[in-house]
């Protein structure tokens, strides 16, 4: 029954000061995937590389301390692709996919557009080049399981503050018919929604720094474990852990069956 977890650490460093890899090696899971490294090849310590027990495959930025991707996996993987064939993107060290057998993980850090006019622009051009991949990894016959910061919202249920938020990046009515498209038209599975098709506070994944949004739970469910269907079927529990803050996000755990 593979266990995986998806975390944004918004800096790798920063979240293992924190306690982030301490936690890990207690959660014996199986695939562990996290995005925004904020780091390069050079700044990576052997216990991030390849922590106890575990393998480490990485898409660092160009830029530095910007973005990144990692997947740690029990097993070594069979086959690693390194970005999605987008060379904007993949400047941007946003995409990594391990094949294991007939399972195949990816770890996913979508743009965020909140920051500017010209990086929602972005995020748009973003949306437009990876659904054809989605399509083609829901069309190759595989298991798949995506998992990583989205950056969108998706239903009303997903943020406290939807009505003054409609406008806003991450919850715009475009960014959302994009992911139910996702879902609706190539058939992969939200799967936290899956297993919790109410949930409203306790699903939610990101806070933001400003204000009181953490001690108030004014927050957003933005990281999600996107799967196909079979391997979505065979879920059986997800839990978002909150004891213990490694970032302004929140990792999502899901126990799958084999």
């Amino acid at each position: 029954m593979p266990t995986i977890i998806s975390a944004n650490l918004n800096g790798i460093r920063s979240a293992s000061k924190k306690g982030f890899f301490d936690w890990m090696q207690k959660q014996d899971a199986d695939f562990v995937c996290v995005q925004e490294l904020k780091a390069q090849a050079a700044d990576m310590t052997p216990e991030f590389l390849n922590p106890p027990g575990y393998h480490g495959y990485f898409h660092y930025a160009e830029k530095k301390g910007y973005s990144g991707t990692g997947i740690y996996s029990r097993m070594p993987a069979k086959s690693v692709t390194i970005g999605f064939g987008n060379p904007e993107f993949d400047a941007e060290g946003r995409y990594v996919e391990c094949d294991f057998g007939t399972l195949t993980v990816i770890s996913l850090y979508c743009p965020s557009g909140s920051s500017s006019d010209e990086r929602q622009l972005a995020k748009f051009r973003f949306m437009e080049a990876f659904l054809p991949h989605l399509l083609a990894l829901k069309n190759s016959g595989r298991e798949i399981v995506i998992c990583g910061d989205w950056n969108i919202a998706h239903q009303q249920i997903d943020l406290k503050n939807w009505k003054s938020n409609q406008k806003n990046s991450g919850f715009l009515p475009e960014e959302r018919a994009w992911l139910s498209r996702v879902f609706d038209e190539i058939g992969l599975v939200d799967v936290f929604r899956r297993l919790q098709p109410n949930a409203t506070g306790e699903a939610y994944t990101w806070w933001s720094n400003r204000g009181q949004a953490w001690a108030n739970n004014v927050g957003w469910r933005i990281d999600y474990q996107i799967a196909t269907p079979g391997i979505a079927g065979g879920a059986s529990s997800a839990a978002i852990y909150k004891e213990q803050r490694f970032s302004d996000h929140a990792p999502l755990t899901i126990r799958y069956s084999d």
